[in-house]
């Protein structure tokens, strides 16, 4: 059972668990953090269903009573659903706030891909979940003990701006590059709870060239922008990992924002890691965009300019 309160979940003296016992003949035993249901496969099965809509149930709403589980079973019994199964194995984390899930097909990918990979690129447009989801794979991970620690990187290159004239020192110069990050972060854990993961150093959010001599264990490390990733940096990023770690490295070859004689390590990794066992790449478009309806319309704009001037979009911002 992920990303649940099994106490909660299972009632006071179990019972959420008696409805269960009462409606079909299986037998339910739950031994730490896992459920085993035993019996006839059609029982089996619809009694995962019901333990599924009990999670969605209790992480949604905050509670679970006996009576909700009596609903959620007589509708189980019916052939209905208070969510479509399909959703549920779709979900990545109960948040603070809402449930994050994948929304679309590539999203699905994603998720997939990010589960059955120890390090996952994914590549696209703005507004399609590339970070945000990335983000939601290591606080669930971080949730379940599977890693000790959750580090979130990005190039600090200079989008038409100049670091150089941004008050404050650097640390506060630094933070509008790593704004992005937090915000998804907030979006996920409670703020005191997130303030003091980042002050005991459980969450890192740093700029890519604070990653350079470090070896980083049990670990869920995603690096964001990656297209402003010199290939220098991406081989050091990379082989960053060490035991029990995975990585997301996130971008979109068309914002690259690296003088014109750098290539994007992005670009070039592509090609580079294409073939190796572990490494998985996902690619989103426009379809994928979850943003305001209007930001699939802008990039549809943009790109047709390039196209009808002949412009290289990979060289644009």
């Amino acid at each position: 059972m992920e990303n649940v309160n099994l106490l909660l979940l299972l009632g006071y003296n179990d019972s959420n668990l008696k409805p269960i016992s009462e409606k079909f003949s299986t037998n339910v035993t739950v031994r730490g953090d896992s459920v085993i249901i035993q019996g006839v496969t059609e029982e089996v099965e619809a009694v995962e269903k019901v333990f599924k809509e009990m999670v969605y149930v209790l992480n949604t709403s905050g509670k679970l009573q006996t009576k909700d589980v009596e609903t959620i079973i007589d509708l189980t019994i019916q052939g209905k659903e208070i969510v479509n199964n399909n959703e549920l194995d779709n979900i990545v984390l109960y948040s603070k706030k809402d449930v994050i899930k994948a929304k679309t097909p590539n999203q699905i990918t994603y998720i997939k891909s990010a589960k059955e990979n120890d390090i996952c690129f994914a590549i696209g447009p703005a507004g399609t979940g590339k970070t945000f989801l990335a983000v939601a794979f290591a606080v669930a991970a971080f949730k379940k003990n599977i890693v000790k620690k959750i580090v979130l990187a990005r190039p600090a290159v200079e989008a038409g701006e100049s670091l150089g004239f941004l008050p404050g020192d650097f640390r506060e110069k630094i933070d509008p590059y790593l704004r992005p990050l937090y915000d998804a972060l907030e979006e996920m854990l409670p703020s005191e709870q997130l303030r003091n993961y980042i002050e005991k150093g459980v969450i890192e959010i740093v700029p890519l060239a604070y990653m350079r001599g470090r070896t980083l264990n049990n670990a869920y490390v995603i690096l964001d922008e990656a297209q402003n990733a010199t290939g220098m940096q991406m081989k050091m990023f990379l082989t960053r990992l060490g035991p029990n770690s995975k990585a997301i490295i996130t971008g979109d070859i068309t914002q690259i924002d690296l003088p014109s004689y750098s290539q994007s390590g992005l670009v070039q990794v592509k090609e580079i890691l294409k073939n190796i066992d572990g490494v998985g790449f996902v690619y989103f478009d426009k379809g994928d965009v979850v943003r305001h309806k209007l930001v699939k319309d802008i990039i549809d704009a943009y790109e047709k300019h390039y196209n009808d001037n002949g412009v290289k979009k990979e060289n644009k911002k």
